[in-house]
């Protein structure tokens, strides 16, 4: 099989590690033509996809993965093209505009996420980005290169909610674009972003994967979506450049705060039936999805049992397999199918059901 190379950045929900099981569990499959990739966040398992040959759909909520969808899904100009136009960015002197006066901090100062010798290049690149005069999709490739540059040289856990109260090493390098290892298109691909409820409304698949951002099992915290909304809200406002209204120490967009547009995967509560509602958004979604097969994902930390999961996609079809990642051994293996999620050593694991529609 085609040895797939995937690109992303620091990111809460990557699947980096399961790309080659999906891979695999889609590889078996005859009839698959069109795929969807329904939550695609960094969009790791939709250039999978695609450069398997898929025409690809990627599909998601935030600005940040429509960009890097469409540099990887759409963008046609070749790298020498990029690359000109990245080199003139490099080179173009930094200034002390919003990014630094919200983000930027000097030596002295902490609780920052980037070095202000670095938000001045940002001020400087971000403004000259919208002054070319580009195609969307040729400016997704610079603005993906632009996010992973600042991924490279953050002074954070990896998200953006919190910042460390030293400078992190990285963030002492310089902050430099460099050109998104993108791969031949040879497949149709579309990017969408919508809520998935509209996109399998409107489109047909032959194979869809879902990775719905599970909330936490802490009853004390509100329905939101903390990890990925406002978790990278700084991306967010590099793509839009509109220099919203901030909170916060962490100085978040005010679009971000948690109760704002929160995702029903999220919600931790339940209806008055007594089920959760996060599960009843789950089977609304597989009921819904016009698809041959539906992947599943799901972690030992969600809100269902497996029975309860089984029992969701027994309603709407035929359960193909369901498997359990061991990343130690890197093997996926039939899973022990009891009620509970945590198993005898303790760990916690990722789960895949593949499961054949009526």
């Amino acid at each position: 099989m085609q040895k797939i190379q995937t690109q992303g950045v620091k990111y809460a929900g990557s699947k980096l590690k399961i790309i080659p099981y999906i891979v695999e569990l889609l590889a078996d499959l005859e009839g698959v033509t069109n795929v969807l990739d329904g939550f695609s966040g960094s969009t790791r398992v939709s250039q999978a996809f695609a450069q398997l040959g898929y025409n690809t759909t990627s599909n998601d909520i935030s600005a940040w993965s429509e960009v890097f969808g469409t540099c990887y899904l759409k963008s046609t100009n070749s790298d020498q093209y990029y690359q000109e136009i990245i080199n003139h960015l490099n080179n173009l002197e930094g200034y002390n505009g919003w990014f630094t006066e919200n983000y930027g901090g000097e030596e002295a100062q902490t609780k920052r996420p980037f070095q202000a010798k670095n938000t001045r290049k940002l001020d400087a690149i971000r403004d000259e980005i919208d002054n070319l005069n580009l195609s969307w999709e040729d400016k997704c490739v610079l603005l993906t290169s632009l996010i992973y540059a600042l991924d490279a040289v953050d002074s954070t856990l990896g998200h953006y909610v919190a910042y460390l109260s030293k400078w992190s090493p990285r963030s002492n390098k310089d902050l430099k674009l460099k050109l998104p290892a993108r791969f031949p298109i040879i497949s149709e691909n579309r990017v969408i972003k919508n809520d998935i409820f509209d996109t399998i409304t409107n489109n047909e698949f032959d194979f869809v994967y879902f990775d719905p951002p599970y909330g936490s099992n802490n009853e004390k915290m509100p329905p939101s979506r903390v990890r990925y909304n406002s978790y990278y809200h700084i991306w967010t406002t590099v793509i839009q450049n509109d220099k919203p209204a901030i909170f916060g120490k962490a100085n978040r967009r005010e679009d971000s705060r948690d109760a704002v547009d929160a995702s029903v995967f999220e919600e931790f509560r339940k209806d008055t039936d007594g089920h959760f509602i996060a599960m009843k958004a789950l089977e609304k979604l597989i009921n819904e999805t016009r698809s041959r097969y539906i992947l599943l994902s799901y972690s030992s930390g969600g809100r269902a049992t497996k029975s309860e999961l089984n029992d969701i996609i027994s309603e709407s079809g035929k359960l193909l397999k369901a498997v359990e990642i061991d990343y130690q051994k890197n093997v996926m293996g039939n899973m022990r199918w009891t009620n509970e999620w945590i198993n005898s050593d303790g760990k916690y694991h990722e789960y895949l059901f593949l499961m054949e529609k009526y």
